[in-house]
């Protein structure tokens, strides 16, 4: 099943909502690898979506953490924490592993992406208070 950004993923905070549309963007290329059944090897695919995750996480939490601190954020700390688990996770895959079997490898990281999408968006994002600039 495709990743929707609905209303349901909206923080109210500009930035942080278009980052998280790109997210699920990337989560959409790894979907679309899984369910492409014309292309056998998709190794470097999958070594793509992976290394754009990491760099783009990196980037988009760094933003967040940025933007958490600003605001004197009280829950930040407990943020980062998760932050880091997903960083340690993305770089956690052997890409030799997945080679062997890519569908499932494809389906773990899609697995992976699907909780941390509804989890951490709607139970951790979605209470960062939303300040006027």
């Amino acid at each position: 099943m495709k990743y929707e950004f609905t209303e349901e993923y909206h923080t109210g905070i500009p930035m942080i909502d278009e980052e998280h549309a790109k997210l699920f963007e990337i989560a959409n290329r790894a979907y679309e690898l899984l369910t492409n059944q014309f292309k056998m090897d998709k190794y470097d695919e999958i070594a793509d979506v992976l290394e754009e995750l990491k760099d783009y996480t990196k980037y988009h939490f760094g933003h967040e953490e940025e933007y958490m601190k600003s605001i004197n954020y009280g829950k930040r700390f407990s943020q980062m924490h998760q932050h880091t688990q997903f960083i340690e996770k993305l770089e956690s895959y052997d890409l030799k592993n997945i080679d062997e079997n890519q569908q499932a490898g494809l389906l773990e990281i899609i697995d992976f992406l699907a909780v941390w999408l509804q989890g951490h968006i709607k139970g951790m994002d979605k209470r960062i208070p939303k300040v006027e600039a």
